[in-house]
C-alpha cells in the first residue's frame, strides 16, 4: 500500500506523548481525500479526512471510531487497529505506535474468526430447485453454497467466492450486471450494515481492507452514507444465453444468524424463463460430460 506520509520521528512528534486521540487526529488531518481515493466537493470545514470517512474506510461505524479517537473504546482489537492503520495510510512505525497507544502492555484482546457452515437440509433444499438459481451467503457476503443453476448463472466469473469481490475485482461484473452501479451500491450498503452490527469482525475487516487497497470504486462507495435499497428485478447478461430479467429475493436464515438465502426468479413464460431453462440444460450437459 502506498503511504503518502512517511512515519514521523517519535522524539519530535507531539502526538506520541499526549495519547491516542491526538495521535489519531494528527494522522487524520494530514491526509486529503485524494490520498485515499475519495472525491471532495466544495470547501471542507475540517483539515484532512473527516471522522466518518476514516470510519468508513476502516470498516467500523462512525460512533465506534469517535469513541476510539476520544479514548472511550476500552477494548479495540488488533484487527480493528490494523484496519484503522490502513485507513490512515500509516507506515510500520506509526502502526506500532497506534497499537501501543491503544493497547497498553498487559491488555490483549482477540476476536475469533466466525466459522460459517450451511446446514445440510438447506443445501438439499436449494439443490432441489432445479429451475431456480439459489445460493446462501454469509455475513460478509461470502458464497457459502450454490445450487447447480446458480453455478451455471455465475460461470462467466473467474471465481464465485464473494459477492463484493466479484463485483469490484472481476471485470466480468461490468458485462454481467446491466446496472452495475446499483448492484455495487446495494452490496456495499449491506456490508456497511453488517460492519456496524459487528465492528470487530475479522472477516469483514479483512474484506474491507482488501477491497480498499484493490478498488478505488469500492473506497469511494464505502466512504459514503448508504440507505438500503429494496431488492428488485435485475437485468443480467450470460455469455451463453444473453440478457435475463430476474427477480432478486433474500431471506434471513433464522437458524444461522447472518446468513441469507438468495433466490433469483424469472417471470413464468417469459423469454428470461426460457433462457434460464436453456442455461440449466447446458449446465446439466456440461456436468454429464465432466462426470
Amino acid at each position: 500500500m502506498d503511504n503518502p506520509h512517511p512515519d514521523t520521528d517519535p522524539d519530535t512528534d507531539p502526538a506520541t506523548s499526549t495519547g491516542l486521540g491526538p495521535f489519531l487526529r494528527s494522522r487524520r488531518e494530514r491526509l486529503t481525500p485524494a490520498d485515499v481515493g475519495l472525491s471532495s466537493h466544495g470547501r471542507r470545514r475540517v483539515p484532512g479526512l473527516r471522522r466518518d470517512e476514516v470510519a468508513a474506510l476502516a470498516g467500523v461505524s462512525t460512533s465506534y471510531y469517535v469513541r476510539l479517537e476520544q479514548g472511550r473504546e476500552a477494548r479495540p482489537s488488533r484487527r480493528v487497529l490494523d484496519a484503522v492503520a490502513r485507513a490512515l495510510r500509516l507506515g510500520e512505525q506509526d502502526t506500532r505506535r497506534l497499537h501501543g497507544l491503544a493497547r497498553p502492555a498487559g491488555r490483549r484482546t482477540t476476536s475469533p474468526a466466525r466459522v460459517e457452515r450451511v446446514a445440510p437440509h438447506l443445501r438439499e433444499l436449494i439443490d432441489s430447485w432445479t429451475g431456480t438459481p439459489a445460493f446462501v451467503i454469509g455475513h460478509a457476503q461470502d458464497m457459502l453454497a450454490t445450487n447447480p443453476l446458480a453455478e451455471a448463472l455465475y460461470a462467466d466469473f473467474g471465481q464465485c467466492d464473494n459477492v463484493l469481490r466479484m463485483l469490484f475485482l472481476d471485470p466480468v461484473a461490468r458485462t454481467f450486471y446491466r446496472d452495475t452501479d446499483r448492484a455495487a451500491y446495494r452490496a456495499v450498503a449491506d456490508l456497511r450494515q453488517a460492519a456496524a452490527n459487528t465492528p470487530d469482525d475479522p472477516r469483514i475487516l479483512r474484506l474491507v481492507g482488501e477491497l480498499s487497497v484493490r478498488s478505488a470504486e469500492f473506497r469511494s462507495l464505502w466512504a459514503r452514507d448508504h440507505i438500503r435499497v429494496p431488492y428488485e428485478v435485475k437485468r443480467v447478461y450470460h455469455s451463453a444465453v444473453g440478457v435475463m430479467e430476474l427477480r432478486h429475493e433474500a431471506f434471513a436464515v433464522r437458524s444461522a444468524p447472518g446468513q441469507q438465502l438468495v433466490v433469483l426468479q424469472a417471470e413464468p413464460g417469459s423469454p428470461s424463463a426460457d433462457a434460464l431453462a436453456l442455461l440449466g440444460s447446458l449446465g446439466a450437459r456440461d456436468r454429464a460430460r465432466d462426470s
